[in-house]
């Protein structure tokens, strides 16, 4: 297993991982199988979309604000209950296809690290799968 460390920036922010996780299946040396993402964090998520033009993270970014604001009327305490509302909207873990020892992603797809309470050190677990 391999741990890809992420400093983010801002409370919240998507992030392109993707040349990363791409990083780890060349050590990882599999042609064909699977790789499996997990965020080790109750306020960041994992997700797949758009890379290519940065308003799509704005927009998604924006509408997650808005549908779980920060500083609503919230019964969690540390002040931080959007982030896991967020985090549990767009989900902690991914698994995607390796064909040709490479991520099997759209034209237009990235893998991002979606930080909903920071900025902070985040680390992402990767488990590469070979296929039989």
């Amino acid at each position: 297993m391999h741990t890809i460390q992420v400093q983010t920036e801002g409370r919240e922010q998507l992030v392109d991982i993707t040349a990363r996780v791409e990083e780890v299946l060349v050590d990882a040396d599999v042609d064909e199988g699977a790789c499996v993402l997990w965020s080790e964090h109750t306020t960041a998520a994992l997700t797949v979309n758009e890379s290519a033009d940065p308003d799509v993270a704005r927009d998604i970014e924006a509408w997650l604000s808005e549908h779980a604001p920060e500083g609503g009327a919230y019964r969690h305490r540390e002040g931080n209950a959007d982030s896991h509302i967020k985090t549990s909207l767009v989900g902690p873990g991914l698994t995607l296809i390796v064909s040709d020892g490479r991520l099997v992603l759209g034209r237009w797809q990235g893998v991002f690290l979606c930080e909903f309470d920071g900025p902070r050190s985040r680390r992402v677990r990767v488990q590469v799968l070979s296929s039989p």
